[in-house]
């Protein structure tokens, strides 16, 4: 085998190795978003803080704000949404439902 021969098969490997996903390697450490499962009479809050939080920061009312259901991340509640002009934002909330902060993407 050549000189060239041999760079050729170090340079598939070494693609090759680059080619396997992460996650086949680490399992256990992806942290992916979930629904969440929360009382009806939280998530009806959640939303409505949302809501009037976005419509106060974009000016615009909260019936023209659009909402994705409760998404559970890392410890803490998220719930994105969009304007009527399609202007996107996350509202943060605690895991007690309060109220952490405003996104805008």
């Amino acid at each position: 085998m050549g000189k060239n021969e041999i760079r050729v098969v170090v340079l598939t490997l070494m693609l090759v190795g680059c080619s396997v996903p992460q996650h086949e390697h680490e399992e256990g450490r992806t942290q992916y978003a979930q629904k969440a499962r929360i009382d009806s009479a939280r998530s009806v809050t959640m939303e409505q803080q949302c809501r009037d939080k976005a419509a106060h920061q974009y000016n615009t009312r909260p019936a023209r704000i659009q909402l994705e259901g409760v998404v559970a991340f890392q410890g803490s509640y998220e719930l994105r949404g969009a304007t009527g002009s399609q202007e996107q934002f996350t509202c943060t909330f605690e895991t007690d439902g309060q109220f952490l902060h405003l996104s805008m993407r």
